[in-house]
């Protein structure tokens, strides 16, 4: 409630401060320094009143922070009578903390975009008329029309025409990808070229983009405050700053030099600039299609030195490819696989709808199966081209020919799976799925070594062997099989004595071990819905490679930070110095801080252009 109110107060504190130096400077000089040092005393008050609020509601939370020597530098100037320190000190607090609100506001703008793209209506195609329709009427199946310039606004692929799309806002990628008639296509790109018509797959709801949105706003809704890392010098840095404006005030017996001491020491720009570069590191991560949920986030993957990955979904598709035929010599490859596919259009197991895509892609003229019979789980049997025809497991085939007739496969892939074919009662090949490595991963977690990831253990609750023959592909430390979701947890607690540990997953069952993690990365905002809401950081495709702008991201966005740091400490201790040596009046002290403020906060705002 506070806070709101603070909020809304701000621009009027800084126009009331502001107004106040100016009406008491114009006082000065007609010659009335009463009444100018009443108007400054004026515009003081209101900013502190409203800071000591600020401090009681934080003492009350059991946090100390450095808004407390603001407080006390104001506070002194008034008593001592420096009022146009005091409303300088006012200004400048006032001032800054606007001036937080709209670096912040600034700083998140790339995730505000997301939210503000959401289409709220599309053109859907019905009964040859065109009509404009709510997303939420939408469902699978519908022809939509994308126009030049529209948001798509539901995952399907495209139906007719040639899709040139910008997809900047999910992968930050500049350059628009084409699609072409049959290719699926994400909500939430932008149409870059003609108009093409869409065949929606999913409904508006359980699409990409929505996942992502809902993803923001819950970010937006429940994030931590950001960690204030100047404040975990608060306590030193305020017990300095009384003990030397007191022992300047003692050996000088001048109190106002103490005043000067106490001015040049309000730590505004350290108070703003850490919120205002991690608020650009997080600006610039939702550019690049990472959502990291707050700053607390942020920080933590900066850290990270172990790094726990999943295998199925995150290291490899999570998807069963076709990586190889074996054919008969009188059958080509293209034929055992054409035959196959044209069998397998009347199944709707995964694997079969697998070969038929594949079959598809490859432009194969399929024919329409008769006389089909499947076994669910085993394979399926019919007429193709009147042959007959048996596609499914090598149990199955065997089990309908001649066991010597079928040849023991050949596979040298990982886990994979072999589908026999036989054809009018003589084997003729086998198609060879597989879940494959995603392109890059081993170039990915040589990369993250590079950035001061120290060990990368593989975790998975596939088959030890199949973990193994993936391990032997990539630079891990260590590999862990057959796992269920309470010993993925105890692996990334138990990893926690070699350092931060940052978890990647992607299913429901990694949900629980992302949650344990000091930073939990969920694969895709269109995948398992409970990996992430457990996620720190969620990557809104469904790409590996997005991990490595996220850590490089977050390691400048906390060196800038800490930068800002140490130079505001180090600039504002040399202030006091000078201030209790009494080279500085607190005016001037005043100005000095002001100086510091905005040379710090454009240092955070470095943050922005982290590429």
């Amino acid at each position: 409630m506070f806070k709101d109110i603070q909020t809304r107060l701000r621009p009027v504190l800084v126009a009331a401060a502001a107004a106040g130096i100016s009406l008491g400077l114009a006082a000065q000089w007609a010659g009335r320094p009463d009444w100018s040092a009443a108007i400054w005393a004026a515009a003081t008050v209101p900013v502190l009143a409203v800071l000591l609020v600020e401090i009681v509601t934080s003492l009350r939370r059991g946090d100390l922070g450095l808004d407390i020597v603001a407080a006390l530098s104001m506070t002194a100037a008034l008593v001592f009578g420096e009022y146009l320190a005091a409303a300088v000190v006012a200004a400048m607090y006032a001032g800054g903390q606007y001036l937080e609100a709209f670096a912040e506001r600034r700083a998140r703008r790339e995730m505000t975009a997301l939210l503000s793209r959401a289409p709220r209506s599309a053109a859907r195609l019905r009964n040859g008329s065109l009509e404009e329709v709510a997303l939420d009427v939408i469902e699978a199946g519908d022809r939509l029309l994308i126009r030049r310039g529209d948001v798509v606004p539901v995952d399907g692929t495209v139906a007719s025409g040639v899709a040139v799309l910008d997809q900047s806002a999910l992968t930050g990628e500049p350059l628009p990808v084409r699609r072409a008639q049959g290719e699926a296509v994400l909500s939430g790109s932008a149409n870059a070229g003609d108009a093409f018509e869409l065949a929606a797959s999913r409904r508006a709801a359980q699409s990409t983009y929505a996942g992502i949105v809902r993803l923001v706003e819950q970010a937006q809704r429940s994030r931590a405050p950001m960690a204030r890392l100047a404040d975990q010098y608060a306590i030193v840095f305020l017990v300095l700053t009384v003990a030397l404006a007191s022992t300047a005030w003692f050996f000088t017996d001048d109190p106002i030099r103490a005043v000067a001491v106490l001015v040049v020491a309000t730590p505004c720009p350290l108070i703003l600039a850490v919120p205002v570069a991690l608020a650009s590191g997080l600006s610039r991560a939702a550019k690049q299609g990472i959502l990291i949920k707050g700053g607390k986030a942020l920080e933590r993957m900066a850290q990270v030195r172990v790094l726990v990955i999943d295998k199925t979904g995150t290291l490899t598709e999570g998807t069963a490819r076709l990586v190889g035929i074996e054919a008969a010599s009188e059958f080509g490859p293209d034929e055992v696989l054409r035959i196959a596919a044209s069998l397998d259009q009347a199944s709707k197991h995964i694997i079969a709808q697998t070969i038929v895509a594949e079959a598809r892609s490859r432009g194969l003229p399929l024919s329409m199966p008769r006389g089909v019979m499947e076994i669910p789980g085993d394979g399926i049997e019919g007429y193709v081209d009147d042959r007959h025809v048996l596609v499914g497991g090598l149990g199955f085939v065997a089990s309908k020919l001649a066991r010597s007739a079928v040849p023991r496969p050949s596979l040298h892939t990982p886990g994979a799976i072999a589908v026999a074919v036989a054809i009018d009662g003589v084997w003729s090949g086998q198609l060879v799925l597989a879940d494959e490595i995603r392109a890059g991963t081993g170039a990915l977690l040589s990369a993250l070594r590079s950035l001061g990831v120290e060990r990368i253990v593989l975790a998975t609750g596939d088959r030890r062997e199949v973990a193994d023959a993936v391990a032997a592909e990539l630079s891990v430390d260590a590999v862990r099989a057959e796992l269920s979701p309470d010993q993925k947890i105890m692996i990334v607690l138990s990893e926690r004595k070699n350092g931060p540990v940052m978890m990647i997953g992607d299913g429901v069952n990694d949900a629980p071990a992302l949650a344990a993690a000091d930073v939990g990365v969920a694969m895709g905002a269109s995948g398992a819905a409970a990996s992430a809401e457990a996620a720190d950081v969620v990557l809104l495709v469904d790409r590996l490679d997005r991990v490595l702008p996220g850590v490089t991201i977050a390691r400048r966005s906390r060196r800038i930070a800490l930068e800002s740091v140490y130079a505001g400490l180090g600039l504002s201790f040399a202030g006091m110095i000078a201030a209790a040596l009494g080279y500085l009046t607190p005016v001037q002290g005043a100005l000095l801080q002001e100086v510091i403020d905005v040379a710090v906060i454009l240092n955070a705002l470095r943050a922005l252009r982290i590429v």
